[in-house]
């Protein structure tokens, strides 16, 4: 795409779609990972000249502007996505400094500090930001499925259960992170003898309903602040950056294909980056590795004139 069709793209449609994927790579990365808190499986992460801001322009904005919150929270994620965990550490913690009120900055730094140790699958610097997230925002999901954890880690597998149940009834029915949480929940309660399926109805019947179709799905509250972040970055980079995370949801998709939700949001994502033959696809994909939702697809992908 040229630099001037990229001027014209609706800048607002284009931070709102790096906000929608950061959503649903924040808590459903994590939530991923298996029960004890072993590392989550590897997964495909876009280089710099693949489409993804690259990290050096990210520390060049935090040099030129250190006060800048978003700058290390963008920061944060970027090294996170490349395996640098310690290095995520540092930013978040340097986040968590400038903004000591902000929950979601806890829990992802204690996400990176859980990530970042090399024994110690919770380590309590980990316990502490998530506890510090929570006291800030009881309902922070993030900090909420990893306390959770640590309680299953602690041999408290029927208290971790009913966490991560309680999570479940709290969460939206479109939020992103609900499969995976799910299928945990699942997993400890076949590997520890728990009853779990009709406690997984009644929670899941708990939940909020969405209020929109899955492709037009609005942004989870804790996300909201990247929007600004987005905002504030060139067109040019806001394409690359949104290009880089709508290629690593297709990696993934391609190596669990079994979630329809996450090709009605890479659908959508091609969409709003004006690829419709790459959206259209996403959608024989889609159909291919989940025929039992068909019609549902098909309906969902209607409504963003995917054929």
């Amino acid at each position: 795409m040229t630099q001037e069709a990229i001027a014209k793209m609706p800048l607002g449609r284009i931070a709102l779609l790096i906000a929608a994927l950061i959503a649903a790579f924040a808590v459903g990365v994590a939530i991923m990972r298996k029960p004890a808190a072993s590392p989550p499986p590897s997964a495909p992460v876009a280089a710099a000249d693949n489409g993804m801001v690259s990290i050096e322009t990210l520390e060049k904005r935090t040099q030129a502007q250190p006060d800048d919150v978003s700058g290390w929270q963008m920061l944060g994620a970027a090294y996170y996505n490349e395996a640098r965990y310690e290095d995520a550490v540092r930013a978040y913690d340097k986040a968590s400094t400038l903004a000591p009120e902000k929950p979601a900055v806890w829990s992802a730094l204690g996400e990176a500090r859980v990530m970042a140790s090399k024994s110690d699958p919770m380590p309590a610097t980990a316990a502490a930001a998530f506890e510090r997230a929570i006291a800030l925002d009881a309902k922070d999901p993030r900090a909420r499925y990893f306390l959770a954890v640590k309680r299953d880690l602690s041999g408290d597998h029927e208290g971790a259960v009913a966490d991560w149940l309680a999570l479940l009834a709290d969460s939206p029915a479109d939020a992103p992170w609900r499969t995976d949480l799910v299928r945990t929940i699942e997993q400890v309660g076949k590997i520890h003898k728990i009853d779990v399926a009709p406690r997984i109805a009644a929670a899941g019947a708990k939940s909020p309903e969405p209020t929109m179709p899955v492709v037009a799905r609005g942004i989870p509250g804790p996300i909201a602040q990247d929007i600004n972040a987005a905002s504030a970055m060139a067109p040019s980079e806001q394409r690359q950056m949104a290009e880089g995370m709508v290629a690593r949801l297709e990696a993934r998709l391609k190596g669990s294909p079994k979630d329809p939700d996450g090709w009605l949001m890479l659908m959508r994502s091609r969409v709003t980056l004006g690829q419709p033959e790459k959206a259209s696809q996403a959608l024989k994909d889609a159909l291919a590795a989940n025929p039992d939702k068909a019609g549902m697809i098909r309906d969902q992908a209607s409504m963003l004139g995917v054929k």
